[in-house]
């Protein structure tokens, strides 16, 4: 079901909502041309959606995703992050101004990152995101954020993530990391473990769930130099799929 906008696809709508969780796909760093059908990174979120509809403690949580314009993030345009802002508007006027928390994948990471300053966003949860050097921080304010990723992605860099975290602690965000055992970028392998990592860190954040009293006090993962060799560069001839 879509919204007459189009950005907001809605997956559950309670009676009366007390927040929101919408997800994110990935893409790739260029594309102009709309996602295609069928669109594989969106149908690889759908699960993390059931995941999260089917919790108790998401009884009162509108579940939804968003639908991007563009199929890629296209440099300065950052397409996708226009998308998220559109959205939680059409998202306020089905169910009101609810917390929010993004929960987005790959390039989808990116722009929940990017669109944390909106006021709406109380949570970030990304999924082996796509972290280039310098991403900005200073905009987080008292957003929270959950980086999770594999350290063998060779799509895109755990590094990144790690280093994000830091600089996000270091301007007093409430941020983290989580190194996955396994999954890779396409989060396969041990599917159910991200799965339950993602909705129980979404609900958490949004005070619908307990969450560890360590998570963001916790070192930040390391990355060994040797789980990055080899990694083919976000946007580059041999991947082109943030």
């Amino acid at each position: 079901m879509r919204a007459p906008a189009g950005a907001l696809v809605l997956h559950r709508v309670p009676r009366e909502p007390a927040a929101a969780v919408l997800l994110l796909h990935g893409g790739r760093a260029q594309g102009l041309g709309p996602p295609p059908r069928p669109n594989l990174p969106g149908l690889r979120m759908r699960p993390f959606a059931r995941a999260i509809a089917g919790a108790r403690a998401a009884r009162d949580v509108v579940v939804a995703e968003v639908r991007y314009e563009h199929r890629g993030w296209n440099g300065h345009r950052a397409d996708p992050v226009h998308d998220v802002w559109q959205a939680l508007r059409e998202l306020c006027c089905v169910a009101g101004p609810l917390p929010v928390a993004l929960v987005g994948h790959s390039m989808g990471g990116r722009a929940a990152l990017r669109a944390a300053a909106d006021p709406l966003v109380r949570a970030v949860v990304g999924l082996a995101p796509w972290c280039p050097p310098g991403e900005p921080v200073l905009h987080l304010g008292d957003t929270a954020v959950v980086l999770v990723h594999d350290e063998a992605d060779r799509v895109t860099d755990a590094q990144g993530s790690w280093d994000y975290v830091r600089r996000a602690r270091a301007r007093g965000a409430r941020a983290a990391g989580i190194a996955m055992p396994a999954g890779g970028h396409a989060m396969l392998r041990r599917a159910p473990a991200w799965h339950r990592i993602a909705r129980d860190t979404a609900l958490g954040l949004l005070d619908l769930a307990p969450l560890p009293d360590t998570l963001f006090s916790q070192g930040v993962p390391t990355t060994p130099g040797a789980a990055a060799r080899d990694r083919h560069p976000v946007g580059g001839p041999a991947r082109s799929r943030p």
